[in-house]
């Protein structure tokens, strides 16, 4: 590894910027000004930049005073300005990487951020991305638009893949505690690359290419997602035999070895579970290999919310109601509990099949007061969190908890509503008025 290059990581004498602000990049943002490295955000989005230079928050997991004390430093400048890139000596790409309607992979902010950057690209600059991706997207796309500025990978500056492999909501585990992947487009990038992480992370665990790195971070997701559709697809059996499916994972769990619990839900939701697979299943269309395995779980995990809404149904037609013209009200629009973030959440599934059922449909969710524009659901956009009193509790045929957020009183949920359909198991201590609880 150079020597120069080294001493300027050590000595805290390099600029990082990080292009994207969101759930990814801010994390990494904190991570690298905590250990006293100067860095530029860029986000395209104004009001995002306008937030963070007055210390509010966009991220309802992440505090007000986070961003005060971030920007009491000094080392941190958010910026729209990606002029400011040819002063950086690293840029780290952390932008989102969204499914076509087709479910193939829609790289246009990767491609635009990279046309962003290679006007400004300068020499010995170090080019990681972090952003979820198939196997050859840094080779194949990033580095082609890289080398329009006339510099060469590997000889004039370097390119990495390192990706995010971050939790929101998650209290146990941190940008910081949790060690990275990286891939070098050369192994000189890779060291370069690891090095740089080693001062901000636990480890920086290398890897032959960047390919494998992209590898390593689909391999990781698609595990989730394959086990996730396994204990869904076991909940539908158990439940038609009388079996309570957390109950059986909650005893399966107490081995030792060869057992890791996954838990059932409403379906899957997210920037990442829900995405990922199908990335791979693109890719290895070039291969001529099947994916036959991950292609099921896809389809288990994303009917998950035509089955909620059937056992909703089939809940209310035992107690004499009909789920036309009745009121609903949905529980959690957040993907997972305590954060703020709806992306790909089978609750905006679960209400658009409500709705076309003919029922009357609200939400609640103390972490989304109001529903932005999604690109499948227009036309929840605007769409208003109402509150939660027992008052308001009373008025509906049915509560249907879809997020399990931890700041909601379930008792009083259960002791107000009429029927209670719980799909992710919160109501399990709950000794009173179980006769008005259906799990599904």
């Amino acid at each position: 590894m150079d020597k120069m290059f080294k001493e300027r990581v050590d000595t805290k004498g390099l600029q990082v910027g990080i292009i994207g602000l969101g759930y990814v990049g801010l994390p990494l943002v904190a991570a690298f000004v905590a250990k006293e490295f100067r860095v530029v955000g860029y986000d395209i989005d104004d009001e995002k930049i306008e937030m963070l230079l007055s210390g509010k928050s966009y991220l309802r997991h992440i505090p007000d005073t986070f961003f005060a004390e971030l920007n009491k430093t000094g080392l941190f400048e958010p910026t729209t300005n990606f002029d400011k890139l040819s002063n950086d000596d690293v840029i780290i790409i952390c932008v989102p990487t969204p499914l076509t309607a087709h479910r193939e992979p829609d790289l246009q902010y990767i491609e635009a951020t990279a046309e962003m950057i290679y006007p400004r690209l300068r020499k010995d600059q170090l080019v990681t991305l972090e952003s979820t991706t198939y196997p050859g997207t840094t080779d194949e796309v990033l580095v082609p638009i890289l080398e329009k500025s006339g510099l060469k990978a590997g000889k004039d500056f370097y390119i990495a893949y390192s990706p995010e492999r971050e939790d929101p909501g998650n209290k146990s585990y941190s940008t910081a505690t949790i060690p990275k992947i990286v891939g070098g487009h050369t192994p000189e990038a890779t060291e370069r690359t690891s090095y740089l992480f080693k001062q901000i992370v636990a480890d920086a665990i290398p890897v032959s290419s960047t390919r494998t790195a992209e590898a390593v971070k689909l391999t990781e997701n698609i595990f989730r997602s394959v086990n996730i559709a396994l204990v869904n697809e076991l909940k539908m059996i158990y439940t038609r035999m009388g079996i309570d499916v957390w109950e059986v994972i909650e005893a399966a769990k107490t081995k030792p070895f060869g057992f890791m619990p996954f838990y059932p839900g409403p379906g899957l939701g997210g920037h990442c579970i829900p995405i990922d697979p199908f990335y791979l299943t693109w890719k290895a269309h070039e291969y001529d290999s099947p994916t036959r395995f991950i292609e099921i779980a896809g389809e288990i995990n994303t009917s998950m919310p035509h089955y909620v809404v059937q056992e909703v149904m089939n809940a209310l037609n035992e107690r004499g109601k009909a789920l036309k013209n009745g009121k609903v009200l949905l529980l959690g629009m957040a993907y997972k509990r305590d954060v703020g973030d709806f992306r790909e959440s089978p609750s905006l599934k679960l209400l658009e099949l409500l709705e076309s059922k003919g029922a009357h449909v609200d939400y609640h969710d103390p972490y989304i007061p109001k529903l932005g524009k999604t690109r499948e659901y227009p036309r929840f956009t605007g769409m208003k969190s109402v509150d939660l009193s027992v008052e308001m509790l009373k008025t509906y045929d049915v509560i249907l908890i879809a997020t399990d957020h931890s700041c909601i009183d379930y008792d009083e949920v259960v002791s107000s509503a009429a029927l209670v359909v719980d799909t992710r198991n919160v109501t399990r201590d709950i000794k009173h008025d179980r006769e008005k609880i259906v799990k599904a």
